[in-house]
């Protein structure tokens, strides 16, 4: 069973990010807008194990503010949305749950929180999609009060497993 880990933000212009991601994200009508905080895993762990050790390594990590503006581009052909605020927070976590859980899918690799909006097939397209975001100037705000584990469905479709609040 292939699962990720993510944070699901609810803006009240969400409308704005689902936009860019219909235009932009192979991935736009199988998951919402989410930050991922571990990538997809298979385990043997069943979804009350996980939410255990999810609780646990999640104990000290109550509601924090998540503000996302302005766009950026790397060079395998992505487009994120950039975290302004709320991003020591989430890469702790991240950081937290690959050093004791996720040890084994730990792939060594620098970790910058972001919410994708694009994954485009060269960098020409890259560069148009770009030109287009740069302009918008909208910043999405929102209190994270839980963390998700999602399933990948056969057909890649997201699969809600179940969620952890974050102790207020």
């Amino acid at each position: 069973m292939l699962r990720t880990i993510m944070i699901f933000p609810q803006f009240s212009n969400i409308e704005i990010i689902n936009e860019i991601r219909d235009r932009y994200d192979p991935l736009a009508k199988l998951v919402r807008p989410h930050i991922t905080i571990v990538f997809p895993f298979e385990s043997e762990m069943t979804n009350d194990e996980l939410a255990e050790k999810l609780t646990r390594s999640l104990k000290d990590v109550g509601p924090f503010e998540l503000v996302l503006h302005g766009f950026s581009k790397t060079d395998d052909n992505y487009l994120f949305l950039n975290i302004e605020k709320g991003q020591d927070i989430i890469k702790t976590v991240h950081d937290e749950l690959y050093s004791s859980h996720f040890k084994d899918y730990d792939l060594g690799l620098s970790y910058i929180p972001h919410m994708t909006v694009g994954k485009l097939d060269n960098r020409q397209e890259l560069d148009n999609a770009y030109e287009y975001v740069k302009t918008i100037d909208d910043c999405f705000q929102t209190t994270v009060r839980k963390i998700s584990v999602e399933m990948i469905g056969e057909h890649e479709e997201s699969i809600i497993a179940f969620e952890i609040m974050l102790d207020q």
